[in-house]
């Protein structure tokens, strides 16, 4: 596969991290019909939408992995959405469906438990924090993966199993410890009733891409967890008689689980350039195979500075939650005249 013999691009692809950035992406096509009230500074939101979304569109909000500075980024983008424009804010949170993987399931369960946007926000920001630092640095990490992904022969769900075994020979923290780190970052321990959430992970037996939801008879915690077991860095998640890896691995963004919808906005912290492990056009052409019109919005290069050189580490979370809410307000306009277009 195109790319992956070099390590910046392996640890770009499992950690979420561009090294070039782009504002946003957009597939799908019409005319905007924002309204704008240019205000200056203030409280006061300056995006507005002149009309309200169609809602026979089944819409999905699509949150990628990143790390800890992938949740602190896509919880302040949205909030600095929400500066510009409670309404596009509103439209974004109402969203039929939630796909979250990795990083993104973290916040997408976190968008579920009926916490306000502003607390979730203000957990990033606070100096609390249960978050653990992985013993192994991301060079070593990314290391793990050259020989599975360079395998010649090799179908992609060998690859997937191949780094399956790895991840279940490494020593990290034990399970338990682990799992208590991702339920103290869940306000609610429970499935959401009223809107669909996806969780995305990978079996190491099979090499499959598993979705969880609320039908699927696993705790929302597990869950999360699987999808945020980084090989190398974390343990493989036990769940019944089956063992699961981050579902990043697979692709940061696993578009394939909103494809019952017709619009999807993916939240990616990384640049517009970030590969994909099995597509060699990376995430860009991933989004841009969607059926339906889609739009997204990657991390710039104010946010990927905030980001640090290892977005596992927790003294990243802070400062890329300030950029993210920084890049929310800056993005609020395009989201809001992307969602115009599904209102005709």
């Amino acid at each position: 596969m195109t790319g992956l013999g070099d390590r910046n691009i392996l640890h770009d692809n499992f950690f979420g991290v561009g090294i070039e950035a782009f504002g946003t992406h957009r597939c799908g096509h019409g005319n905007p019909f924002v309204s704008a009230q240019d205000t200056g500074a203030g409280s006061e939101p300056r995006v507005v939408l002149a009309h309200w979304i169609n809602v026979d569109s089944k819409r999905a909000l699509v949150l990628a992995g990143g790390g800890i500075a992938g949740i602190a980024w896509e919880t302040g983008i949205l909030r600095g959405i929400a500066d510009e424009s409670p309404e596009t804010a509103q439209a974004l949170l109402g969203s039929d469906v939630l796909v979250g993987t990795s990083a993104g399931s973290t916040v997408a369960a976190q968008l579920s438990s009926g916490l306000s946007l502003d607390e979730l926000y203000e957990r990033q920001v606070g100096d609390a924090s249960a978050e653990l630092a992985p013993t192994a640095g991301i060079g070593t990490i990314s290391e793990l993966f050259v020989h599975a992904m360079l395998t010649p022969g090799t179908t992609k769900a060998q690859k997937l199993r191949r780094i399956g075994e790895i991840a279940a020979q490494t020593q990290t923290v034990p399970e338990s410890v682990r799992r208590e780190v991702i339920a103290a970052r869940l306000p609610s321990h429970e499935w959401p009733q009223e809107r669909i959430l996806r969780i995305a992970a990978i079996d190491i037996a099979t090499g499959e891409l598993v979705g969880f939801d609320r039908h699927s008879g696993v705790d929302l915690v597990d869950a999360v967890a699987a999808s945020c077991a980084v090989p190398g860095a974390w343990p493989p998640v036990t769940i019944g008689d089956r063992r699961y890896i981050d579902g990043g691995v697979s692709s940061s963004i696993n578009l394939e689980l909103a494809v019952d919808c017709q619009t999807a906005v993916v939240f990616i912290p990384a640049g517009q350039s970030a590969p994909s492990p099995f597509d060699p056009g990376g995430i860009a052409e991933e989004i841009s195979e969607f059926p339906g019109a889609a739009l997204s919005i990657y991390a710039d290069d104010d946010s990927l500075d905030a980001f640090g050189s290892n977005p596992l580490d927790p003294a990243c979370r802070i400062p890329s939650a300030r950029a993210g809410r920084a890049q929310g307000r800056r993005e609020a306009r395009e989201i809001a005249e992307f969602l115009e277009e599904l209102a005709v």
